[in-house]
């Protein structure tokens, strides 16, 4: 082992070379003087570091330490870090050997955090099988010199290996894991130090005290530990020796190893990287097996151990005993998988942002359930919902409606306490502070919409769609059921939540909703008048609101529990969601690029309003006009002039399309992009040649959300709706009219311009699916073979009863 009072003048040294290789602007003069100069910039404590080939900006880090995180969301405030490397992490599937690939990832990731400004330390695995690797080499090597020499042939006989000791193994490889590790950091201008320890180094404290000393001086030169139990002399592990206590803990394997160094060296995070995902409450690969997000001290009883890994002396259990002692000394823990080749190349990295990856350890329980707890409520809850009589369900919606209107005063109260918050704050534009505000007749709209829901809701779960006798007696049914649990997250519209809700219980499905926390106060009172509506038939969990502080990105991975996403918000929402959704679908628009085209057969009237409507009367809203397409022959007409002058008085800002521009002397400042979303008093405005060329347009440059055509030619307009591929065509009419209310389905979840399920605004009949129902009386494929006694008859049959018998 190396401690500070024996290494102070090699540490000196080591660190000269290091810097003579790294700066070259270390002088002979300054590595002559008495104590360590800080000369070279690499080792300088300031703000801006240049260490790596980059300059780049430290990360501001400070943290008294005592007390280990209680949310994973804190994570990123960690300084100092230590990184432990399990045995099969490191090594290769056949144990011999290293997995380079794996290693390079993991000592990149440690490389961008400390350049971050971090401490970084490694704990590692390794030795034994890069000395076994090595060793068995150098056996066969020489085995077939013997043989060569002796029979004085080139045949060599069938040659075995005899089995390594495990110490001779670590003797051999510790110098070359060592290597590894320099010439991998050294990629990233980086110095890595090794340091060997044993079980009996942490109980004198002597030796602790000069251990302690040299991690830090390390640390303070910007130096990476390796740190490892030197296994080439370390003495078998004691039986029952090990966790007697905080100040006690017996170096039987890296896990003890890892915890006893974070504590000692007063870290703020250990992650442990194994080859599972994490802690499971029974042992991973059970059929009932359920990965563990949050581990708390005392929930061991309720955790079934598994056997340990196929290489290293440790085991999970080994592993939690560590990881709660290191919580107790003050260390937050996360144990995590090091071997999935999906995300090793950033399972560091998304720990320390606080993203859910493997088991968090913490000391502070939360109050309420966990989102997946929370999950599960909502499907039992739902499945209890989706068997409720189509009037019990309609009973709760129209409850919940009555409540909307009976609780005006305090839902007002709440939105109020929202918007002082939010205009005091200045983070939210005045488009979504219009949003966020509720009113009475916003509330009684609500009300009336939920009404036409309980309506639409009597034959919506169990309608039979068709029905076909396969033969006598065997006859088929497709009927409708909910699809499961839904997660909608929507943002700055507290309306959005008895709407959807209303929605999920007239189709039978469970929900999870998560609010923006800018209407955080009203979302409360609104899901407890929703629970209250619920409670009258028994199913209150079948709604949850998530109001822990569960990431968008880490709902999205629950594919085990969610079946569909809907995203309600921006289009940097929506596009965040498809792209963060594990195996989920999602149902939604990423944008509305909506047209509106203006034939040369317009009539003046008409436009004006229409445009007016579809711009200016809600421009934050998706179904809002984007794009003025207009037909050249209008460009110098009377009728555009007007366009002109409307768009002006209402302040919209008007951006030139390319072709628009050609044809003016001075333009409007020319539009950057076709595909814009403005979301707010601007559009663009581009000429098209004709009706056909509008439809290609439209086709490149839009989002397939909704489109216009204003003219009085019947002919071209049906053309139009024929021909223009988008979730919503219209003529002569605004493209605001693009929404569920207004279509008479109540309420919408969303606008879809997907192609599969559900397109346009989606209502009660998009969040139903189906199933298939055979009722048969003892009949089998084979009566229907050649030598079978039954016929196909499949003949259709009249649906004469709406829901299933």
């Amino acid at each position: 082992m190396l401690y500070s009072f024996a290494l102070s003048c090699k540490l000196k040294a080591a660190v000269g070379s290091l810097q003579s290789r790294f700066c070259p602007r270390f002088t002979r003069a300054a590595s002559q003087t008495k104590y360590l100069p800080v000369i070279c910039s690499s080792f300088k404590s300031t703000a801006v570091r240049h260490w790596s080939n980059i300059p780049f900006i430290t990360v501001p880090l400070s943290r008294t330490h005592g007390k280990s995180f209680v949310h994973r969301s804190e994570l990123k405030h960690a300084k100092r870090i230590v990184v432990k490397l399990g045995s099969a992490v490191v090594t290769r599937g056949d144990e011999c050997g290293l997995a380079l690939g794996r290693l390079a990832s993991i000592v990149e990731q440690v490389s961008v955090l400390q350049n971050q400004g971090r401490e970084m330390m490694i704990v590692t695995s390794g030795a034994v099988a890069f000395g076994k690797q090595r060793l068995r080499h150098e056996i066969l090597l020489s085995q077939s010199v013997r043989q060569a020499l002796h029979s004085g042939q080139n045949q060599l006989k069938e040659m075995s290996v005899p089995v390594l000791e495990a110490r001779a193994c670590a003797a051999a490889g510790q110098s070359g894991l060592m290597a590894l590790y320099e010439a991998m950091f050294t990629q990233y201008s980086i110095c890595a130090a090794q340091i060997l320890v044993t079980n009996l180094d942490f109980h004198d404290d002597q030796k602790r005290r000069n251990l302690n000393s040299t991690l830090h001086e390390l640390l303070r030169m910007n130096i990476v530990p390796i740190v490892n139990t030197n296994d080439a002399v370390v003495p078998p592990p004691e039986p029952n020796s090990d966790l007697q206590g905080v100040n006690v803990i017996s170096i039987k394997d890296n896990d003890s190893l890892a915890a006893r160094l974070a504590v000692e060296m007063k870290a703020d995070l250990l992650i442990a990287l194994s080859d599972v995902e994490g802690l499971y409450d029974l042992p991973p690969g059970s059929d009932d097996a359920k990965l563990i997000d949050i581990f708390y001290p005392g929930d061991q009883q309720s955790i079934t151990f598994g056997t340990k890994s196929r290489v290293g002396i440790g085991g999970m259990e080994a592993k939690v005993k560590s990881a709660l002692w290191a919580l107790q000394g003050g260390t937050s823990v996360v144990i995590a998988n090091g071997t999935d080749p999906k995300v090793t190349g950033h399972v560091i990295t998304d720990i320390v942002e606080g993203k859910k990856v493997g088991t968090f350890f913490s000391e502070v329980k939360p109050a309420g359930p966990t989102v997946e707890q929370q999950a599960e409520m909502a499907r039992s809850g739902g499945r209890t919902l989706s068997s409720l009589l189509p009037q019990q369900r309609a009973e709760i919606i129209c409850h919940l409606a009555d409540l909307l209107t009976e609780q005006k005063e305090d839902i007002l109260a709440a939105n109020k306490k929202d918007l002082e918050v939010a205009i005091s704050g200045g983070r939210l534009s005045q488009p979504l502070l219009k949003l966020l505000s509720l009113s009475p007749s916003k509330l009684n709209s609500l009300s009336i919409g939920l009404r036409q829901i309980a309506v639409s809701s009597q034959d919506s779960v169990g309608r039979v769609i068709r029905r076909t006798r396969i033969a006598n007696n065997l006859e088929l049914e497709q009927i409708t059921v909910p699809i499961g649990v839904l997660l909608v997250i929507f943002e700055s519209r507290p309306d959005c939540l008895p709407q959807v809700s209303a929605l999920a219980i007239a189709s039978g499905n469970a929900l999870l909703l998560k609010g923006g926390k800018e209407a955080s106060n009203t979302n409360q009172i609104l899901h407890r008048l929703t629970q209250e509506a619920l409670s009258i038939h028994g199913v209150k969990d079948a709604v949850q609101l998530v109001s822990t502080r569960e990431e968008v990105e880490d709902l999205c991975r629950l594919n085990q529990l969610i079946d569909l996403i809907i995203p309600r918000g921006s289009s940097h929402l929506v596009r965040d969601i498809q792209r963060a959704a594990k195996g989920i679908p999602v149902l939604g628009h990423s944008e509305g690029v909506c047209h509106v085209y203006i034939d040369q057969e317009a009539s003046i009237e008409k436009v004006i309003k229409i445009i007016r409507d579809s711009k200016c009367e809600y421009p934050a809203a998706c179904n809002a006009m984007e794009t003025l397409l207009v037909h050249r022959d209008l460009l110098r007409s009377p009728l555009f002039d007007q366009i002109i002058d409307m768009l002006r008085v209402e302040q919209v800002k008007i951006h030139a399309g390319p072709k628009f521009a050609s044809y003016l002397t001075f333009s409007p400042s020319e539009v950057k992009s076709l595909r814009t979303e403005y979301g707010d008093l601007e559009c663009c405005i581009e000429v098209v040649d004709s009706m056909q060329d509008a439809i290609d347009h439209i086709h490149k440059y839009g989002s397939s959300h909704t489109d216009v055509i204003v003219t009085e030619n019947e002919e071209t307009a049906e053309y139009f709706l024929q021909h223009l591929d988008s979730a919503c065509v219209f003529w002569n009419s605004s493209s605001r009219f693009s929404d569920g209310y207004r279509f008479g389905l109540g309420a919408e979840v969303g606008i879809s311009t997907a192609r599969i399920h559900a397109r346009g605004p989606v209502g009660l009949e998009g969040l139903l699916t189906t199933k298939w129902v055979l009722r048969g009386d003892g009949h089998s494929v084979a009566d229907f073979s050649e030598q079978g006694s039954m016929k196909y008859l499949h003949e259709n049959i009249a649906v004469t009863h709406r829901t299933s018998s």
